[in-house]
């Protein structure tokens, strides 16, 4: 038998194992017609990035699920890949540049290109190998990238499609614009950060009616102006009209009626009534401003206001801002503060008043909506048949709770801005005729004009948006358009596991580009998980200090134990809290299961003993083994549910104590008697199926172990994933259930009184009716125990210095503590703690009587007061218990 070490050591292992699984071609797939293919397509990482816990979570839920798939016999196929990250990609080259006195500029199109494919080369693979490290078993020989030749014609066929078809159109809209990264934006980088602004009541002065002199006017209406309040008063400069509620009787008498602009008199200003409007929301009137904001835009759009653009794309206001053309929007917006303020126009600033702001979230700039000309996808269209694929099951969505938001967001939805003005990426197919200006899209690199065959044709500039070209990668990657075996074979794909958080920004858009192109939905099953969080349910901030980084946890505890605390948390659809604590622990786990099987192997020796006959063991070896087919059941379970975290608890509890604790412990009574060979056959069936439940979670110390099990030709990842071995047995299960109950009875009450493991008790036990059962447990209920003695009787004799406790289960035991304890010190700590108890009682209920604590607290702190006092209460009632106990006479 190979030497085992008395500790774990992650660290090596998980290298060697990688290399080996590698170099055996574990991770590889390949069209089978004799299996049935298991694919999930990875949320493809940044080619920027680097492993963050985010990544972490994503990748130990697919990781899981691939593993699980493989030893359940499925052609398993885990796609990897990058994504090129336009706009991440560029910021990061362009500050290389300007760190060496260069700006891209100045190099041209081209050569910049070149310098990202570059950096690319040198730098694009660091994520790929920080996932290595996890452990993440993708198929590496199918490795991708959204700019690869491939992945570059699947782009541009589905462009020429969907311009073909009339889905693809050039219009002027709301988009979010960066200053600093002088493009256009998706949603999903914008982070909302809460900022102490400010919010400004200002008044607009109602127009003369046609015919009517200016002070008659105000008379009619019963007053000369309206208030409005904004956030953002530099906007109101591209002001078109104010808008107010329906049904606001305060300014029903107002529609219809317009106001002037005070700094361009010229410019006179509809009041409209559009539903979209909180009457909640400052003075319930709101200015309109539709080049500027994108609800603006909507009401624009239906009551006719005119579209005033004030800013350029570095945020600075143009010739329609008339004498602040020039300024920044920052200075703009104290400049026309103070000229309203001067003019009496301004009626309150609220200071600091917190809102919600985007920012870039690539530089950090303030983002701004911004009104501009940029390619769209029509959307409505493309969302209708993506909401009845969810909505007659052919798309499952795990947790169920997310379908109804998800059937709301896509039957809201907007037209697609697709368009970025950066120089990384795919750039737009299309092409302007400066001849005839016809404006077409192609395949290939026209020479030129499709209608006047002119060469005076010119490309768009702009680039496609990355999640263009990432709502094509379920079958992009695997060889769309062309029609391929992969494709036929691997396509539907079987699971998407990602954030909720781009629930709408890629899965709903993969969806609807899959039926598009595909006619089918390009995944069966989208398990939601959440955000990784702190421990205390804190967002992780550099700021803050609470970031656990998943690579310092992998070097310090091992991958094993980061990824087996991520399942562990893992609820669908919900928030993952973690800790280093919480690595910590899972990290003592792999340890407790490392140093179980090591007791295993010293006990086989070279045998690898198989289960004899049910009727040859024990009750406790048919407990394990009923208790194991419990587990391997619910495991199953909760799995295909995608409830990680109760199938991690199953498998720890079923591991930690069951089997570590209470089997083996069990089992080293009986190694060297004549039933010595049916426990070791047990210990290693067990052993056996533990290694293979725990593998997709712990895949690096359970091919360790499964390998110095089989030999290290018998790889656990091409072991078969267990199935319930039908090995119930209800009555042995009852029967160590009470076992354990009066060991566990007998373990607190030496515990409750402080009695040494080295002092041995003498215990007397009334088994009632279980007499013949408690005969058989005899010996190990003594050696469990720790106990000098153990005499069976019908009913206890009458004794001063006994203290009885009652198991539950049908059996008594007695303890003369007279005889184990000294009884005048154990009073004396008893009566001591029962006074501490008694003080944190007081001090709970002097709060609690407090009419003002539980007035004005937060409700989880008085809860917490609440909390203090049952515990004291109880412990207090515990303590006086085993005091009357042992002072009984």
């Amino acid at each position: 038998m190979q030497e085992i070490s008395s500790s774990y050591l992650p660290g090596e292992i998980e290298a060697r194992w990688y290399r080996v699984w590698e170099e055996r071609g574990y991770f590889s797939a390949w069209p089978n017609p004799e299996r049935q293919p298991y694919t999930i397509m990875i949320p493809l990482p940044n080619v920027t990035g680097a492993l963050h816990m985010g990544h972490g979570l994503g990748h130990t839920i697919q990781d899981f699920y691939t593993r699980r798939a493989r030893m359940m016999g499925y052609e398993t196929l885990w796609q990897p890949g990058t994504d090129h990250a336009g706009i991440a990609t560029q910021v990061l080259v362009e500050k290389e540049l300007t760190n060496e006195g260069v700006d891209r500029r100045s190099l041209g199109r081209e050569a910049f290109v070149e310098r990202v494919w570059e950096w690319k080369r040198r730098y694009g693979g660091r994520i790929l190998e920080q996932m290595r490290r996890l452990g993440d078993s993708c198929d590496w020989e199918r490795e991708r990238f959204t700019m690869d030749e491939g992945l570059s014609l699947a782009v541009r066929t589905a462009f020429v499609r969907w311009f073909d078809d009339g889905l693809i159109y050039r219009g002027n809209r709301i988009i979010n614009w960066c200053p600093r990264c002088m493009t256009a934006i998706s949603d999903i980088e914008v982070d909302h950060e809460d900022i102490a602004g400010e919010l400004v009541t200002f008044r607009y002065k109602l127009a003369p009616a046609p015919g009517v002199a200016e002070d008659e006017s105000a008379v009619e209406s019963g007053t000369g102006d309206i208030a409005v309040a904004t956030t953002r008063i530099e906007t109101m400069l591209g002001d078109s009209g104010v808008v107010v509620h329906p049904d606001d009787e305060r300014y029903k008498t107002m529609v219809g009626k317009t106001v002037v602009h005070p700094f361009f008199p010229e410019r006179v200003m509809p009041i409209v009534a559009d539903d979209a409007v909180d009457p909640e929301f400052g003075t319930g009137a709101v200015k309109a401003t539709p080049a500027h904001d994108p609800l603006d835009f909507e009401i624009g759009q239906r009551h006719g206001l005119e579209q005033i653009n004030i800013l350029d794309g570095r945020a600075h206001l143009n010739d329609r801002a008339g004498r602040w053309r020039g300024q920044d929007r920052y200075e703009a917006r104290r400049s026309v503060l103070e000229e309203l303020r001067g003019r009496g126009l301004v009626d309150a600033i609220e200071r600091p008043y917190v809102h919600s702001v985007g920012h870039c979230s690539r530089c950090g700039t303030e983002i701004e909506p911004w009104l501009s000309e940029q390619w769209f996808v029509r959307m409505k269209s493309l969302a209708e048949p993506a909401i009845e694929a969810v909505r007659d099951g052919r798309v499952t969505l795990v947790p169920e709770r997310f379908v109804k938001s998800y059937i709301s967001w896509m039957e809201n939805i907007r037209d697609w801005c697709i368009s970025r003005q950066l120089w990384w990426g795919h750039r737009i197919p299309v092409w302007y005729c400066d001849d005839c200006g016809e404006v077409f899209a192609a395949l290939e690199d026209p020479v030129e004009c499709r209608k006047c065959s002119s060469e005076g044709i010119r490309q768009d500039e702009d680039v496609l948006d990355t999640w263009f070209s990432s709502q094509l990668w379920p079958f992009s990657t695997l060889g769309w358009p062309e029609e391929t075996e992969d494709l036929d074979y691997f396509y539907p794909t079987t699971l998407m596991a990602t954030g909720y958080d781009i629930l709408y920004l890629w899965v709903a858009r993969m969806i609807a580009a899959g039926l598009y192109f595909m006619g089918d939905v390009p995944f069966r099953e989208v398990f939601l998980h959440g955000i990784v969080r702190d421990f205390e349910g804190k967002k992780m901030s550099k700021s803050i200090g609470n970031v656990v980084d998943p690579l310092d946890m992998v070097e310090r505890y091992g991958a094993d134990a980061l990824r087996f605390s991520l399942g562990f948390a893992t609820v669908p659809g919900n928030d993952t809290n973690i800790s280093e604590e919480r690595i910590e622990g899972a990290r003592n786990f792999a340890n407790k299961l490392w140093n179980a099987s090591r007791f295993v192997f010293l006990s086989i020796g070279d045998e690898r003993p198989g289960l004899p006959e049910l009727a040859a063991l024990d009750d406790e070896d048919r407990w394990i083994l009923s208790r194991l087919d419990h587990t391997i059941e619910e495991i199953g379970r909760d799995l295909d549910s995608y409830n990680l975290a109760e199938a991690m608890r199953s498998l720890y509890s079923f591991v930690w104590s069951e089997y570590c604790d209470w089997y083996i412990e069990l089992a080293k009574l009986k190694l060297t008697g004549p039933k010595s060979e049916g426990t070791k056959g047990v210990l290693v069936f067990v052993l056996d199926n533990i290694l293979r439940l725990l593998h997709p979670a712990m895949p690096f110390i359970t091919e360790e172990l499964y390998s110095r099990l089989h030999g290290e030709d018998h790889s656990i990842m091409r072991a078969k994933w267990p199935g319930p071995p039908g090995l119930r047995d209800a009555g042995a299960e009852q029967r160590i259930d009470r076992f354990m109950d009066l060991v566990t009875a007998l373990r607190r009450l030496r515990a409750d009184h402080g009695i040494p493991p080295a002092t041995k008790m003498p215990v007397l036990v009334a088994p009632g009716r279980y007499r013949d059962e408690l005969a058989g447990m005899k010996a190990a209920l003594v050696a469990l125990a720790k106990l000098e003695s153990l005499e069976v009787v019908d009913a206890f004799p009458s004794s001063p210095d006994r203290a009885q406790t009652i198991t539950g289960a049908g059996m008594e035991a007695s303890v003369a503590l007279g005889d184990v304890v000294d009884v005048g010190a154990e009073s004396e700590r008893l009566h001591r703690r029962i006074a501490a108890a008694g003080e944190d009682m007081e001090l709970a209920e002097r709060k609690l009587s407090n009419g003002q604590f539980t007035a004005k607290a937060p409700a989880a702190v008085v809860d917490k007061e609440r909390a203090k006092l049952a515990e004291a209460r109880a412990a207090r009632d515990k303590l006086q218990a085993q005091l009357e106990a042992l002072t009984r006479h």
